[in-house]
């Protein structure tokens, strides 16, 4: 079996948890392939096996590494999307803060995570991508994110006229620093801190919402995922943002965008006690009595 390894940056106390991991795989005759930047970084006070090797880029990862263990918190697991692409890895988030949304296994249950990657005893969730079309080439060769494409306004200007289509019928203008479209996945992200909703992963939606909008009777809105969400961009200044994740650009008010949902689907990996229901009570403190 070929584990492949990302990460971005690590604190120094948690070495110790990447040898852990690596001494976990190596017991079980697994080949790390680690990336190849986080390697360089760690290679002075980790040891690895003799069977290690590196990759740089998503070309790298063939059809023989059979998972990817992402290491660190959510926005680390996201960089993956921009790795694995559409060739169907599975993902294994491991959180080494924080109990995250995506990377939901505690760097304490490495032990059973290796285990259960080696026995199989593993769910794989499919979670739906949102892809970006645009009339100027945007975020390269990875037009997509895992979470959701935001419009907003550059730091220096005032808020933006955001005129939003379903599907060529008008549906909304929104006066406001911005607008997030996020897949269910990208509920419990961006969208969630300004006060969108909660939606089940499996939903088949994308969740419209507004980033401090001017009219205080816009609200979020739910939307099926076959739809063609666009835009059309008015403000006094002749650009404005726009992101998928956690990547960006600078964007001419004259560029055309639409979002639909992508054509392929991203796969993540959770052991068979861990699910949904249970990182929502954790994560939002659900049914615990909390003025105590």
């Amino acid at each position: 079996m070929k584990v492949a390894i990302y990460s971005r940056v690590i604190d120094d106390d948690q070495y110790v948890k990447v040898q852990q991991l690596l001494d976990e795989l190596a017991k079980e005759n697994i080949q790390p392939v680690i990336y190849k930047p986080f390697y360089e970084m760690i290679q002075s006070s980790v040891r690895f096996s003799d069977k290690t090797t590196v990759f740089s880029d998503s070309s790298d990862l063939t059809e023989a590494i059979d998972f990817l263990i992402s290491l660190g918190g959510d926005g680390t697991l996201l960089d993956t999307v921009t790795l694995v692409r559409n060739k169907n890895i599975p993902i294994l988030g491991i959180n080494f803060g924080r109990l995250g949304f995506l990377a939901s296994i505690g760097s304490k249950e490495l032990h059973i995570a290796v285990q259960s990657l080696v026995k199989r005893t593993i769910l794989i969730d499919k979670r739906s991508l949102i892809h970006l079309d645009a009339s100027k080439p945007l975020f390269g060769d990875v037009p997509y994110g895992l979470n959701e494409f935001a419009i907003h306004k550059t730091d220096t200007s005032p808020m933006i006229k955001i005129h939003t289509y379903l599907n060529g019928e008008f549906l909304n203008t929104y006066w406001a620093d911005g607008v997030i479209v996020a897949t269910p996945t990208g509920s419990t992200g961006y969208s969630l801190s300004c006060n969108g909703p909660v939606v089940f992963p499996e939903s088949s939606s994308f969740v419209i919402t507004p980033v401090a909008p001017h009219n205080l009777n816009v609200r979020p809105i739910i939307v099926p995922d076959d739809n063609i969400i666009s835009f059309e961009i008015e403000g006094r200044t002749d650009h404005f943002i726009c992101a998928l994740d956690s990547r960006k650009e600078l964007v001419d008010k004259k560029v055309q965008l639409a979002v639909r949902r992508e054509s392929f689907t991203l796969s993540l990996v959770r052991l068979n006690e861990n699910n949904f229901l249970q990182t929502l009570r954790n994560k939002l403190s659900w049914g615990l009595d909390t003025r105590n």
